[in-house]
């Protein structure tokens, strides 16, 4: 099977490749499962019960004992955890621009450079940082990961369409609610479905005679996680942001690292999954629409390489995703599936967001009460795992960003 895998990504490494992928591979994956009838049973492995056996029953055993343990393995067997460099990594900041009269004087946008350096080489990322102008205070902000680059245009006001940036973001609703906004960009420090980490953010933390990230390591999707947290560092500087209250959200890939930073970096204090699929938000043991083995071949480094020893073999490994959303808990979550979205599989986005649930409640918190799904266009808003399904395919439409803002109203600015 390795063998097999290893054939397909060198076939599919010279295949360009667009950032979403799910109509695409709809139609090209005849063996997929696409109806719930042949969802085959299965077992998630068990949330609130330690490696041990130990059940788990209040929050100093979920913090101290279970939560540590699924991180380890999470970290280790899907997404790959972030070496220390050998050669200490010099971080610097530059804000390289400033327009305090951006959107027509609605907000200060902010162009601001990060730059990593050490014996082993160099890196940069360059997040832009958008804030309401007039209020008084550090407004609460979305960070999203974006596939806009933060170098061209996509991030200018829209002649043509008021309130909206070039890439369709509604800055101008985001501002009026009195929230700030801040783009990533998921390529600047690891190309999008990079297969040699030569450039990468991963080179400055290879050891001697390493070329490489070990089988364990990190690939991409940890890589642009990485880079969100390097993003709220700055923040927590920034006078006219609340770094404290700061929700990273994502969509598709993007999506994924989104839940990966959160889980991470609990200074995140609120995150949006919109579509992410597996191994996003959607439960892998349902091998409904996108699998392990698909994400490994086409492609083989956006997880760690020891992900690819459980293609096909989903039974096999030790966590499922509602234990990654889980270890978000307490802090809100909220995910976001699409009817047509067969690929991303709704159904177990929403299956996963239930059973992660029974962590947030035994942290006092609310979670999705039931096993069935809302109907279509409903959203679960007033509860700290929150969810909604709507008619359309794999993108974020005008539908979803209200229903974002609504729930990080309902948390961030009580």
């Amino acid at each position: 099977m390795i063998v097999r895998n290893l054939l397909l990504a060198c076939v599919l490494a010279t295949v360009p490749l667009k950032p979403c992928l799910a109509d695409e591979l709809k139609y090209h994956d005849k063996d997929l499962i696409y109806d719930e009838a042949h969802v085959p049973a299965y077992d998630l492995p068990p949330l609130l019960v330690s490696a041990e056996g130990k059940p788990i029953t209040t929050a100093e055993e979920w913090f101290n004992l279970r939560r540590p343990q699924i991180m380890s393995l999470l970290g280790n067997l899907l997404y790959g955890i972030v070496p220390e460099p050998e050669s200490p990594l010099k971080v610097s900041v530059e804000v390289v621009k400033t327009d305090h009269q951006f959107m027509n004087g609605a907000a200060t946008r902010k162009d601001v450079r990060i730059r990593f350096e050490n014996a082993k080489g160099k890196a940069e990322m360059l997040i832009l940082v958008f804030s309401p102008n007039g209020s008084r205070k550090a407004a609460p902000a979305l960070l999203q990961l974006s596939f806009s680059n933060t170098r061209d245009n996509g991030h200018d006001a829209d002649p043509n369409r008021p309130g909206l940036l070039r890439n369709g973001v509604p800055l101008g609703e985001i501002l009026k609610r009195g929230f700030g906004y801040v783009a990533v960009y998921q390529g600047d420090l690891v190309r999008h479905n990079e297969v040699e980490f030569l450039d990468s953010i991963q080179h400055l933390f290879y050891r001697t005679g390493q070329s490489f990230p070990k089988a364990y390591e990190w690939g991409v999707i940890a890589a642009i996680s990485w880079s969100a947290s390097r993003a709220l560092d700055y923040l927590q500087s920034d006078p006219d942001i609340d770094a404290r209250r700061v929700a990273i959200m994502g969509h598709s890939k993007c999506g994924k690292a989104a839940l990966w930073a959160a889980a991470q970096d609990q200074r995140f204090a609120l995150a949006i999954s919109a579509q992410s699929g597996h191994p996003g938000a959607a439960l892998s043991r349902r091998k409904y629409g996108e699998t392990i083995e698909k994400m490994v071949t086409r492609f083989p480094y956006w997880l760690c390489r020891n992900a690819w020893k459980f293609a096909n073999n989903e039974d096999d490994l030790p966590v499922d995703q509602h234990m990654l959303l889980a270890c978000i808990a307490p802090r809100p979550l909220y995910v976001m599936s699409g009817v047509d979205d067969t690929w991303a599989d709704g159904r177990g986005e929403y299956l996963s967001a239930y059973h992660a649930s029974a962590v947030y409640r035994l942290l006092g918190k609310k979670g999705l009460e039931s096993e069935a799904s809302p109907q279509v266009g409903e959203a679960i808003i007033q509860s700290d795992v929150g969810y909604h399904i709507r008619e359309g395919g794999h993108s974020i439409e005008p539908f979803d960003w209200p229903k974002f803002l609504e729930f990080a109203e309902y948390h961030l600015k009580k």
